[in-house]
């Protein structure tokens, strides 16, 4: 009885930390670097503001930061955001390599919304 009780609580604990990491359905840029391939080709939630930006013809290049961290986000439909706008994106995660402390890795927008 003991150990279902340990198990349970144990996992009401991580259940509770995963939610309040992921506050509004929102993930940490730090989070989605720290061990990019649990979330490799996942759909995710970020927002943060926009540090530089680039577009042209409806396709996108932007970075986010978030405050945890920087990604790179590209679109293929709504353009890039202006640099300083605050940003919430959705969209597939894709990591190409860690070497070291340095993750490379997109998000590829499925859509925007306000954070």
């Amino acid at each position: 009885m003991n150990r279902s009780r340990a198990l349970l609580t144990g996992m009401l604990l991580a259940v509770s930390l995963s939610l309040a990491a992921c506050k509004g359905g929102v993930t940490p840029i730090k989070t989605l670097l720290d061990d990019p391939s649990l979330y490799e080709a996942k759909t995710v939630r970020i927002a943060g503001n926009v540090e530089e930006a680039a577009g042209v013809l409806g396709y996108g290049i932007y970075r986010v930061n978030d405050g945890t961290g920087t990604l790179t986000v590209l679109t293929q439909s709504s353009g890039a955001p202006r640099g300083g706008a605050k940003v919430g994106v959705e969209g597939e995660f894709r990591s190409a390599f860690t070497l070291g402390t340095e993750t490379l890795a997109v998000i590829m927008e499925k859509q925007r919304f306000s954070p």
